[in-house]
């Protein structure tokens, strides 16, 4: 922090008085921090609707509840409505990262995944069950 103001200084005693400078070196901390912070912020807002990428299903993520639940799905419409992600929270550890428990149909359970936002329009769950890892993608499909 003391290297940054360093830095910064410095560069105000090229091209003004030093007693002028220090509006510019607030505004300019304040810049930088305001960069620092915010793409983790947008990245890291998981909740809304989303469309699988290759199947016509569609989750709402709801952050207040920690779940996901399919408000549609072409091919077993009677599965709508069933909360198919719970336990739903944000990693301590990384940011943009989630961490949750997705109800997987071939074994009637729910296994852990890890969440994360490569962008804030794309989302991709993996999970692991023993030695397979599988990761499937989900777009952003706010209407």
């Amino acid at each position: 922090m003391i290297f940054k103001y360093r830095i910064l200084g410095a560069a105000c005693r090229l091209y003004k008085g030093h007693t002028e400078c220090y509006p510019m070196l607030i505004r300019m901390a304040l810049f930088l921090s305001a960069l620092l912070v915010t793409p983790s912020a947008f990245s890291a807002d998981i909740s809304g609707v989303w469309k699988h990428a290759k199947e016509p299903i569609w989750i709402e993520i709801r952050l207040q509840e920690s779940v996901g639940i399919v408000v549609r799905n072409d091919n077993f419409p009677e599965r709508v409505g069933r909360e198919i992600l719970n336990q739903v929270n944000l990693s301590k550890s990384k940011p943009g990262l989630w961490h949750g428990h997705l109800y997987i149909e071939k074994l009637a359970e729910y296994k852990s995944v890890e969440i994360f936002l490569p962008t804030a329009e794309r989302m991709t769950l993996t999970g692991k069950v023993g030695f397979i890892s599988r990761t499937v993608e989900w777009r952003r499909d706010d209407q």
